[in-house]
């Protein structure tokens, strides 16, 4: 069974810190770790939720995480606008601290994470931390985040990806409005993807389409990745948001107007050749539409997590649920 969880947890006082541990518990426990990992990861939340509260004046830490045949997989994405910081590697080492703590906190997450990538600049840092059971070389690399509307426990965008082969599906959806019934419409969506994942990306979303209709409705967007063939498949209905971003030039992707589940939308692929290096951004309308990583030297070279917590905190509207997906090519 294929699972995928996304926690946001606001970092503003020192309850918040403990809200992070205890939901990176639940969800190491959820995917399946032992009770060493799921101790382990529970303390990187730990650790990464006190430095944004600290060093950055509070934020958000996001725990992610997926289980399916590849196996267990946990991230924690620490996001702050603090003021950075200036000195990075001295920072990673043991007994270092600009806050009057031991200063174990960023080498000690170095050394338990399977994966561990800080960005840090004017614009604050984002710290990633990842957990994973095996370690797989994947030609792609894929990393998603939701957040629910200020205020609310339930998200409604979500998101899912399906992988056999050559073929990787990714798909976005974003419930109409907030809250349980837009939670239960994304809810809905996504396992009509995973029912239908062996068919062409127009036929998945027909078929969500037809089993919407008992729902307020979503937008959606879907992507299919030939990595062998080098080509990608995209088509969406609503208001998603999708951006290629090659070594030498951006494309914005189409999405027809419409409303999965209500009228009758129209379903269109579009093909385009996959670059070598290449990213694609899917998001909501909960995030802005006008962003721009090049105005973040280096990020595009950081893992997909990275990148998608940089549009998540700079980009995101605030007014609505939000979320961002990013695959990136690593051929």
């Amino acid at each position: 069974m294929e699972i995928a969880v996304s926690e946001c947890v606001p970092i503003t006082d020192e309850t918040s810190v403990g809200e992070a541990r205890r939901t990176s518990l639940l969800t190491a426990e959820r995917l399946g770790f032992d009770d060493v990992k799921c101790g382990e990861f529970a303390l990187l939340a730990s650790e990464a939720a006190r430095n944004v509260l600290l060093h950055g004046g509070g934020g958000l830490t996001m725990i992610l995480g997926h289980k399916n045949h590849r196996g267990l997989v946990a991230q924690i994405l620490a996001l702050d606008k603090g003021p950075g910081i200036a000195d990075l590697p001295r920072a990673m080492s043991d007994g270092y601290s600009t806050s009057g703590t031991m200063g174990a906190g960023l080498g000690a997450m170095r050394r338990i994470a399977s994966a561990c990538e800080i960005f840090s600049g004017r614009d604050g840092t984002v710290v990633f931390l990842e957990l994973a059971q095996h370690r797989h070389y994947d030609l792609l690399q894929a990393a998603g985040i939701t957040a629910p509307y200020p205020g609310e426990k339930l998200c409604g965008d979500a998101w899912a990806q399906r992988q056999t082969g050559d073929r990787t599906l990714i798909v976005l959806a974003d419930g109409l409005g907030h809250g349980m019934h837009a939670a239960d419409a994304a809810r809905e969506a996504i396992e009509t993807f995973h029912r239908h994942a062996e068919t062409s990306p127009a036929e998945i979303l027909s078929y969500m389409h037809d089993a919407l209709r008992k729902t307020r409705g979503v937008a959606a967007a879907l992507a299919e990745l030939n990595t062998k063939a080098r080509t990608l498949t995209y088509i969406g209905v609503g208001n998603i948001c999708g951006v290629v971003i090659g070594p030498q030039a951006s494309r914005n992707l189409v999405s027809h107007n419409g409303t999965l589940g209500v009228g009758s939308p129209r379903f269109q692929e579009f093909r385009f050749d996959w670059p070598e290096g290449g990213i694609l951004v899917m998001h909501s309308d909960g995030l802005q539409t006008r962003w721009d990583l090049s105005n973040y030297p280096g990020v595009l070279s950081r893992h997909a997590a990275v990148i998608a917590g940089v549009l998540m905190r700079d980009f995101r509207r605030q007014r609505d649920d939000a979320s961002v997906v990013v695959i990136k090519d690593k051929s």
